[in-house]
């Protein structure tokens, strides 16, 4: 109904009558002006049920915040939530936002569907770029990474992998957004994604939904750099050989030189790591 509702943590009293006769009206005032919200109220309830130094406890807790904070409409008052819940309880904001913007997004993706018509079907023509699976599967799970609003995280992605090293469109549009509110400071993902389009979120909702098998975050940051770099030395390597090959450029000695070194560099590069995955293999699959 709309109503502000809040909670008198009473102790030493079974109820205001006895608490006011005992204490007095100035003390009783004092709790009016400390009551809490439901939302803290519900928090410190699955906190008294719980021991927050066992890992198990401490999941499940964060899984039962973030189903509250989920419920919240207003993202102010769910950010304000989430920062006093997360300095009080230890729990990093990421960690929560994570959680949150996986229930809110299947939640608004179960709406869609029911509220979806008919689908209005369009011809039109368009030059589209096919991207590759494994393309969009490595791009899906630097999203997917991202979307857990660490902001140290975003760092080391952003000096390695730009926007434009995303090659399906709808990748980079999310990509770039994330890139402008993280660059900003901002990590409440759910909030910047609100503004991006019904396609964007769609797709959003299938990374979350998605395992991406990810149990060690750094590892798979190096792996996908990795083969962001391994990319970008072969796109290289043949631009380099199609312009050597170009008998109509009249290139001078000093540039098939230079062109010719790094060629020659770039070989080696791409030689490393091709021994260094097979080494991964040998030592890790038996």
């Amino acid at each position: 109904m709309g109503c502000d509702i809040r909670v008198l943590m009473i102790e030493g009293a079974k109820d205001p009558d006895e608490f006011i006769v005992k204490y007095g009206n100035a003390r009783f005032k004092n709790v009016i002006d400390k009551a809490i919200s439901i939302i803290e109220f519900k928090v410190k309830l699955l906190k008294k049920n719980l021991d927050l130094n066992n890992t198990n406890d401490k999941i499940k807790f964060l899984n039962e915040i973030a189903k509250l904070i989920s419920k919240i409409d207003n993202n102010i008052e769910r950010e304000v939530y989430i920062e006093k819940i997360s300095k009080e309880y230890e729990i990093s904001k990421e960690a929560i936002y994570a959680e949150v913007n996986k229930l809110t997004y299947e939640g608004k993706q179960a709406e869609k569907v029911l509220d979806r018509g008919r689908p209005v079907i369009r011809h039109v023509n368009v030059d589209k770029i096919e991207v590759s699976e494994t393309v969009k599967r490595r791009e899906n799970t630097v999203l997917a990474i991202l979307l857990n609003g660490d902001l140290n995280i975003y760092k080391i992605i952003r000096e390695n992998i730009t926007v434009e090293d995303f090659k399906d469109e709808t990748n980079k549009n999310i990509a770039k957004k994330l890139y402008e509110e993280l660059e900003k400071g901002n990590s409440n993902i759910n909030g910047i994604l609100d503004e991006l389009g019904e396609q964007e979120q769609n797709h959003i909702t299938e990374i979350l939904a998605d395992d991406y098998e990810i149990n060690d975050v750094e590892k798979a940051i190096d792996d996908v750099i990795t083969s962001y770099e391994k990319d970008r030395l072969t796109n290289r390597k043949f631009e380099i050989l199609g312009t050597l090959e170009n008998r109509n450029l009249n290139l001078s000695q000093e540039e098939k030189s230079r062109l010719g070194k790094e060629l020659s560099d770039i070989i080696v590069k791409l030689a490393k790591m091709k021994d260094s995955a097979k080494s991964f293999m040998k030592n890790n699959i038996q």
